[in-house]
């Protein structure tokens, strides 16, 4: 636990209310197991997104006149948000970091603007001096879930304590500059586990989840060495289509025998590359109102995809040039209820592995895999009742979303942490290999219907998300209200009828 987790309130039955003692109630054995439980799940906390909505009078602000301790707030304001906006929180979340930070020191007043890749920020200071503006532009770097939810906690003490300036900004130098908390080796192999989750829980064997493994983990080293050398990503993500068709089309020719699917290996591979995209964050820009940063970022999710697909497209064109064999299409649905304890499981697996790979928390991992436990279980028993698999998967991401951000309170972690790691079980890469197989053997209307399908389902991921957290917020109500739920309120005096004035 980081040192900013310290001081943090108690939970609901500790004795404690607003730091008076109040005497505990006596309570049989189920009701205290059931109310630690919830306490533990859905505790007396507030993620900081939610927390900040207005920002609290400075209890000794800055001097407006004094340019450089201005520009020292906004440089910290910045750097808050730019942990936010490149591990992929939206943009109005991102604004919220940005206006509670500035305000805590005594710039209310700011004009703030979050695009795709920087942050500008205008203070008013009065109309007798100039207004105070700065410019950061945020860089792309690896996602780090630990530095998302220090910086989190961080923002929680600047609000309890009022830390000075240059003491926050030197906790927060500190934050952003630390080693990851993993080697780049548990990294990898959470990327490979991912990848050996999502060949299960589509209906793959061991096998198929052994070759998924290892292909990821090699696809992970060679994006190392090309990220190293600075190649776009694009070009990144088709060497990794290149090196995830390939087990599959060796298999499908020299393995045919083999009781296997190997275009299982293909739709994990086009999983764990699709991951670490920005879609929540892309779509939640477009529902909450900064539609130039959702196009720009749908358009890099679109890009990325592009890649992974011109990949898979040249592997496969290359095996019919050398009369190999192409994985076969299977259009039968590979997720359904069989084996619905070992695809729970595999999707807790999928979600957890993914939050590792990310350098989440330990406490964040059980979290993250409750969150993709619960999706799987949404989306594989919505065709029972009826459901179409774009209407599962939207209402299975509302419940993630809606768990993790209650959830993410006890764990100290952003909701956008279990939000990611909860949908990765849910990515169409099976569809995308069925929609690019079908265009590349010139099934032109199966092959666009299986890409928008997959299209239509990621969208209906964010927009689930961004639901759930919304439904989060909307229950996380004040505590200090059931104190009064047995007070009844006063009734007005009535007159009685001759009474004097």
């Amino acid at each position: 636990m980081s040192e900013f987790s310290r001081n943090e309130p108690v939970g609901l039955d500790s004795g404690w209310e607003a730091g008076v003692p109040v005497p505990a109630r006596p309570r049989g054995p189920l009701r205290r197991a059931v109310t630690g439980l919830a306490a533990r799940l859905v505790a007396d906390r507030k993620a900081t997104v939610d927390a900040v909505v207005e920002a609290p009078a400075p209890v000794q602000p800055i001097d407006l006149a004094d340019d450089a301790r201005v520009t020292e707030v906004l440089e910290l304001a910045e750097q808050v948000g730019e942990v936010a906006l490149s591990a992929g929180t939206a943009v109005m979340d991102t604004s919220t970091r940005i206006e509670f930070m500035a305000a805590t020191y005594g710039l209310a007043h700011c004009d703030i603007d979050v695009t795709y890749n920087s942050i500008r920020i205008s203070a008013d200071r009065g109309p007798t001096m100039p207004p105070a503006s700065t410019m950061r532009v945020v860089h792309y770097r690896s996602l780090d879930f630990t530095r998302l939810a220090a910086v989190d906690r961080f923002t929680r003490r600047v609000r309890r304590e009022l830390v000075p300036v240059e003491d926050a900004r030197a906790t927060l130098n500190s934050i952003v500059t630390a080693p990851h908390p993993y080697s780049r080796w548990v990294a990898a192999s959470g990327w490979a586990l991912l990848a050996a989750s999502i060949a299960l829980l589509l209906g793959g064997d061991v096998l198929v989840a052994a070759v998924s493994f290892a292909t990821t983990m090699l696809i992970y080293r060679a994006n190392r060495v090309l990220n190293q050398r600075r190649m776009p990503f694009f070009f990144q993500n088709v060497i990794g289509g290149v090196i995830a068709a390939t087990p599959a089309v060796l298999l499908s020719t020299f393995a045919g025998r083999l009781d296997v699917n190997p275009s299982l290996i293909i739709a994990a591979g086009i999983t764990a590359l699709l991951s670490g995209a920005q879609l929540v964050g892309s779509v939640e820009d477009a529902i909450t109102g900064a539609p130039i940063t959702a196009a720009a970022r749908m358009l890099e999710v679109m890009m990325l995809t592009g890649g992974i697909i011109a990949g898979i497209a040249l592997t496969l064109r290359v095996a019919d040039l050398l009369h190999a064999v192409a994985p076969p299409i299977i259009m039968t649905p590979a997720r359904d209820v069989t084996n619905l304890p070992l695809k729970i499981v595999a999707g807790a697996v999928a979600a957890a592995a993914f939050a590792l790979a990310c350098y989440a928390e330990r406490q964040a991992l059980l979290v993250a895999g409750l969150s993709g436990a619960a999706a799987t279980v949404c989306y594989l028993l919505g065709p029972q009742i009826g459901f179409g698999p774009v209407v599962s998967t939207g209402f299975a991401a509302t419940v993630v979303g809606l768990a993790g951000g209650l959830m993410a309170r006890r764990a100290l972690t952003p909701p956008l942490v279990v939000a990611m790691a909860g949908i990765v079980p849910l990515l169409p890469g099976l569809r995308v290999y069925r929609g690019l197989a079908a265009l590349l053997n010139s099934d032109l209307l199966n092959g666009f219907s299986q890409l928008f399908g997959a299209f239509s389902v990621g969208c209906a991921l964010a927009a689930g998300v961004t639901l759930g957290e919304w439904f989060a917020r909307e229950l996380r109500r004040p505590h200090i209200l059931q104190r009064f739920r047995g007070i009844r309120r006063p009734q007005p005096i009535r007159r009685r009828r001759g009474a004097l004035d």
